[in-house]
């Protein structure tokens, strides 16, 4: 990886932050997927948590290729990742959860190159769930496609995971909202493609590898506080249709579960 901190003749600098908190079994595999990344101007930030199962010292053996690694106890996860973002410098921001990896080489380079040729303020692709003790077993896959106001609506979004940002917008229109303690990623793309109107793309291609069996909790009891918070979501922005967004919300996934080859 190029020097995190030296600016690369015409290409965007890209921070991609990672949150981790007691995950030894898994950082490796994201830290060494952002690694081999091919793009040429990637700033890694990575936040921990205060974990104390040995995820520290798994995180030092890469201290000499990664731009930031940021310790001590926050309030949550989205508090964790407001504070890893607002530490960046890129142009572009990004992350890739613990739990995950990139599904090629040139997942970012892919996001960033669609930004750049048609103007968007953010962009997204395509996840495979796979299976939590093999990356290579994929369980559903997730197949996006492009925004238009009032898709939300039909209970559509797009994954979370490569979801990538311009700076300027998180600044303009806000971070992540902690006070939501599982929908903070939906509430922050339903503000910024259906409210704000932020200018976005779609690339076609599998750009995240999510592993399964990461939280903990009963489906039903889960699924009763996300539609909750997804409620939530849309009264925070004061747009219209969040009750039949919250029923087809987990339909849309039914899908997944049929998923063919990749590309």
């Amino acid at each position: 990886m190029t020097d995190p901190m030296l600016e690369t003749g015409g290409n965007p600098r890209v921070s991609i932050v990672t949150i981790v908190w007691n995950n030894r079994a898994f950082i490796a595999d994201a830290i060494e997927s952002v690694l081999a990344q091919t793009y040429p101007n990637i700033e890694y930030i990575v936040k921990d948590g205060g974990s104390t199962d040995g995820t520290l010292k798994v995180i030092e053996r890469y201290r000499g290729r990664i731009a930031k690694v940021l310790t001590g106890k926050d309030k949550g996860l989205y508090d964790a990742m407001n504070t890893g973002m607002q530490a960046a410098s890129g142009d572009i921001i990004m992350h890739l959860n613990a739990d995950d990896l990139y599904a090629g080489t040139d997942a970012v380079a892919s996001l960033v190159q669609a930004m750049q040729e048609s103007g968007a303020d953010a962009a997204w692709g395509d996840i495979v769930y796979v299976d939590r003790k093999d990356a290579a077993k994929i369980v559903r896959r997730w197949r996006s496609s492009p925004h238009a106001p009032g898709k939300f609506r039909t209970g559509w979004h797009p994954p979370h995971s490569g979801f990538s940002v311009r700076r300027a917008v998180y600044e303009k229109y806000g971070w992540f909202d902690p006070s939501f303690r599982i929908s903070a990623d939906y509430e922050l793309m339903l503000r910024f493609l259906e409210k704000e109107g932020v200018s976005s793309c779609y690339v076609p291609k599998t750009i995240v590898k999510m592993r399964t069996g990461g939280v903990s909790g009963g489906f039903l009891a889960r699924l009763s506080k996300i539609r909750r918070e997804d409620l939530r979501a849309w009264r925070r922005n004061g747009l219209r249709g969040g009750l039949l967004a919250s029923f087809l919300k987990p339909l849309s996934k039914i899908p997944q579960l049929f998923h063919g080859p990749e590309r």
